[in-house]
């Protein structure tokens, strides 16, 4: 299986004050990088594409993308597809990365996006997914606007449905909070978290699909899920589920 896996880098910029003083500081940041060593631990072969590289190397191409048996995103904005440099700065004009994504799965690619404050709908509505062709391949319905649901003081997942995913699973551990979302008709929701759906699989096209409300990675989803015995088990299971 070969996994094209979008997202998941940040840069903080920092002001230090020290009284009359200050300075600024750069760090860049991936939160991945537990989950793709599983991945590729479980022998999915992963290429990866941090949020900023989507500017510069995303394909222009759908037979590019057709090499990949599935695409993720995972808390990266549809702005960051739509308004790429030549674009935004020279008012070029070029294929819509998430037109390429729709077309991709209607021919029978898998896809899955995951929670975080840069999916679905997001923080303050900026992942803005809704109103976007994605909207149509996901299998969920998005709010209207900031969809996150916080819960310092943590939430726990329970499995409804038995399934090739979430077989042997057993109890989950909690969450720092989610993307809230409804499941189309069509939806097969596995996983629940109160009374939202939480990991849901659906179909595009010929294509399959798939949804996780929270993150993959802090903060979200904190040590106690990272370091559960089936964390790799539950993403590949999910992979293998939606693949071309």
């Amino acid at each position: 299986m070969k996994v094209l896996f979008i997202g998941e880098s940040w840069i903080v910029h920092m002001i230090h004050t020290k009284g009359y003083d200050s300075f600024t500081s750069t760090k860049y940041e991936e939160g991945a990088t537990h989950l793709l060593q599983c991945l590729q631990n479980a022998g999915i072969d992963v290429d990866y594409m941090p949020a900023h590289e989507v500017q510069v190397r995303f394909p222009k191409k759908l037979e590019e993308l057709e090499k990949y048996d599935a695409i993720v995103l995972s808390d990266i904005g549809a702005n960051t597809f739509l308004l790429q440099n030549a674009t935004f700065y020279q008012m070029e004009i070029i294929p819509n990365s998430l037109e390429l994504i729709r077309e991709y799965v209607a021919k029978g690619g898998g896809f899955m996006m995951i929670g975080g404050y840069l999916s679905f709908m997001g923080i303050e509505g900026k992942a803005n997914y809704k109103n976007s062709v994605l909207a149509d391949v996901l299998p969920v319905v998005m709010m209207d606007g900031d969809d996150r649901v916080e819960k310092p003081q943590g939430v726990q997942p329970e499995t409804i449905k038995e399934h090739a995913v979430t077989e042997g699973l057993g109890s989950w551990p909690r969450f720092l909070g989610y993307n809230r979302f409804a499941a189309k008709a069509d939806a097969d929701v596995l996983v629940q978290i109160e009374e939202d759906p939480f990991l849901v699989l659906g179909s595009y096209g010929k294509g399959k699909t798939a949804c996780f409300a929270s993150d993959c990675a802090p903060h979200w989803g904190p040590k106690e899920f990272m370091d559960w015995e089936h964390y790799q088990k539950l993403w590949a299971r999910i992979l293998e589920q939606i693949k071309r």
